[in-house]
């Protein structure tokens, strides 16, 4: 069986043996291997929908290619979320700064201008 193959859930749940799952799609598995990954699929819903999407590729030689796919569709649906989150966040504007402080000094100037013409 293909080695990067192997990798399929290589980030997901730690608790999969990856290689046993290959065996058990190639039909190499046998006794209680078997039938402790048949438990598990029975406890893991997200283990035994893996093995039922696997199960439906017909060519395992273009399975690498259906994971590169994911990747790169991933990878650019990630890209865009990243680009509207540094959208979102403020730009660094070194004179907006500058008039906002501006702003606030002057307020306060005229607020003791203010004050001290009142006193008079």
């Amino acid at each position: 069986m293909n080695k990067d193959l192997l990798n399929i859930l290589a980030n997901s749940n730690k608790d999969i043996d990856n290689q046993q799952l290959m065996d058990y799609l190639s039909g190499k598995l046998s006794g209680e291997a078997l039938h402790e990954l048949e438990r598990s699929m029975a406890d893991n819903e997200f283990l035994n929908d893996a093995v039922e999407g696997l199960q439906q590729v017909r060519n395992r030689k273009d399975m690498q290619s259906y994971v590169d796919q994911l990747n790169a569709a991933m990878q650019k649906t990630l890209g865009k979320k990243k680009q509207r989150r540094l959208k979102r966040r403020l730009k660094e504007d070194p004179w907006g700064l500058i008039a906002v402080v501006l702003v606030i000094a002057l307020c306060i100037l005229g607020y003791i201008v203010i004050r001290k013409l009142q006193q008079k």
